[in-house]
């Protein structure tokens, strides 16, 4: 039986996390530097930046501003709290950091390709849906080549959440015993499909951003797996479609 597959795009089918915690990294030293003597530590910052980020991402979703500007709302805070002078050549220095960190170069994961092929060549139908802003998704997946698997059946929006998923299930008129989402974010992915009746598997990633861990308190109505590699994943909705068609006879 042929199934329509959401894949999440970053941190999923490729890399994204990664350049983030490298930015932060960068971003930190800079932070350490400038306030030298004010006793304030690489963890401090680092937490105040999450704390700034994560708020930020519940109000606008994923816009690419954003992240830059909590970099600015970081060290603003720590200007005003040790009565340090606020250089507007500092901050421009900021949001252009800010800002590299969608300049990096694309990369998949490993088995991308062959993942991606082996469920087309099953015959399932592909689907794309990813977090963020147009322009900026729009380059990861022309760079990688993504449309001969997703074609025109891709959905970016600033918002990932129960309600926008709802609205693509509805309006894609999915039958939600057959379909899957697949994606590393148990809040932006696993959740939302979930609530909405849909089979999910949740892919581990090494190391994960602090806003997508969330406890799952939702009663799966199909498949709920987690996998370690994207190697594992059609091999998976296969023995689950044979299981569940044995169990039908």
């Amino acid at each position: 039986m042929n199934q329509r597959i959401l894949f999440d795009l970053d941190d999923t089918l490729i890399y994204c996390n990664k350049y983030f915690t490298l930015v932060i990294d960068q971003f930190t030293e800079l932070m350490s530097d400038w306030f030298i003597g004010h006793n304030i530590s690489v963890e401090m910052i680092r937490d105040k930046q999450t704390e700034i980020d994560i708020a930020g991402v519940h109000v606008v979703g994923f816009q690419s501003d954003h992240f830059p500007q909590s970099f600015i709302d970081t060290y603003r805070y720590f200007s005003d709290l040790v009565d340090r002078a606020i250089s507007v050549v500092e901050e421009d220095l900021l949001w252009k950091l800010g800002r590299s960190v969608y300049e990096h170069e694309v990369e998949p994961y490993p088995f991308m390709e062959e993942t991606l092929d082996r469920l087309a060549t099953s015959g399932h139908e592909l689907h794309l849906y990813t977090g963020g802003e147009l322009l900026i998704q729009q380059r990861k997946i022309d760079q990688m080549q993504l449309e001969r698997y997703f074609e025109s059946r891709i959905y970016v929006r600033s918002h990932k959440n129960i309600e926008a998923m709802e609205t693509i299930l509805r309006e894609g008129g999915f039958d939600r015993n057959a379909t899957w989402m697949i994606g590393n974010s148990l809040r932006t992915d696993v959740i939302p499909a979930l609530t909405s009746g849909i089979h999910a598997i949740h892919l581990k990633t090494e190391s994960e951003w602090i806003y997508n861990i969330v406890g799952i308190d939702v009663e799966p109505k199909g498949a709920f797996l987690t996998l370690d590699q994207l190697s594992d994943v059609p091999g998976s909705i296969e023995n689950y479609i044979l299981q569940r068609q044995s169990s039908l006879h």
